[in-house]
Formats: C-alpha cells, sequence, structure tokens
C-alpha cells in the first residue's frame, strides 16, 4: 500500500512538472518553433519560429500549410503574399519568412511576454499582443486592441513543433 502510495505521488509529480506553468524567470523558454491553430478546420496554418534579438522577442512565418494560393483563389498557384498590407509597396512581400510578430519583453514578475505587436497577413492589420506559456508545450498568444482599460481581441493556442529526430 505504501509502495501504490508512493508511486501514485511521483506520478502526480511528474505530471505537474510537464503540466505547469514555466518558472518566472525563463525569458527565453519561448524561443522555438511553435505550429499556429488554423481559424476554421482546414484553413490553412503555419509554423511561427519566434527567437530573440536585441534583448527582446520577435516571431516570423517559418513554413506555410498552403505556400501557394489555392484553386478557388483569384491568384490560384502564385506564391502567398502580403496582399492585405495598407502599403502598397509591400504587398508583393511573400509571407513565408516574413516578421509578424515583434518588439515582446518578458515580465519575469507575471511570467509573460509583454508589450509586442503582431501583424495578420489576413488583415492586413497589427494588434498588440501578449503571450504565455501554459506549460512547455503551449504557447497562449493573445492579440487585441485597448479600448479604455478594456482589451478586445482574441487568443489562440499554439503547440510546440516536434524536433526532427523526437
Amino acid at each position: 500500500m505504501l509502495r501504490s502510495a508512493i508511486a501514485i505521488l511521483l506520478g502526480l509529480a511528474a505530471f505537474t512538472a510537464a503540466t505547469a506553468p514555466l518558472a518566472a524567470d525563463d525569458a527565453t523558454a519561448i524561443v522555438g518553433v511553435w505550429v499556429t491553430e488554423p481559424s476554421e478546420p482546414g484553413e490553412p496554418y503555419s509554423h511561427m519560429e519566434i527567437y530573440e534579438t536585441d534583448g527582446k522577442f520577435a516571431g516570423r512565418i517559418a513554413w506555410l500549410s498552403d505556400p501557394v494560393y489555392r484553386a478557388d483563389d483569384p491568384e490560384a498557384g502564385a506564391i502567398v503574399h502580403d496582399r492585405e498590407n495598407p502599403d502598397e509597396a509591400k504587398r508583393t512581400r511573400p509571407l513565408l519568412g516574413l516578421e509578424i510578430m515583434h518588439g515582446f519583453r518578458f515580465d519575469a514578475k507575471d511570467g509573460k511576454w509583454v508589450d509586442g505587436r503582431i501583424y495578420d497577413p489576413e488583415s492586413g492589420k497589427e494588434y498588440r499582443c501578449k503571450m504565455t506559456m501554459k506549460d512547455t508545450e503551449t504557447l497562449e498568444v493573445f492579440g487585441y486592441v485597448k479600448v479604455g482599460f478594456v482589451k478586445l481581441g482574441r487568443d489562440t493556442i499554439w503547440k510546440r513543433a516536434a524536433v526532427a529526430g523526437d
């Protein structure tokens, strides 16, 4: 009976460690490649590479599920590009490799990456953004606009991409 209780406690401790939020001092834990979730089932999705640059964190599109426009699109077969950008000169930029996140700083007190911006290539709009790691494999990304003291926006969950050889 004692052995069973110890085994249960050890299993619970291992589960808690695997699913607990990260320590508040691990700023680089966010670095890596993350799989975004599609807005609708069957819709395109991407892999985002998050990296540190000049003491802040940024992200670029590292992979696209649909790197060319689908057959039902007016630009079918063309490389997916930044066609909704409000700056006409930027509309031909390929989305693959495009930095769409920038300016994040790590807030050790809250264990979150804050004060960043995220660009939505589907709308051509940029939003404020903060990110929270729920565990080592799960990242919550919250893009928002601030209206007075209220943050209106939407969040999405990204999962860490599997590393080749895993």
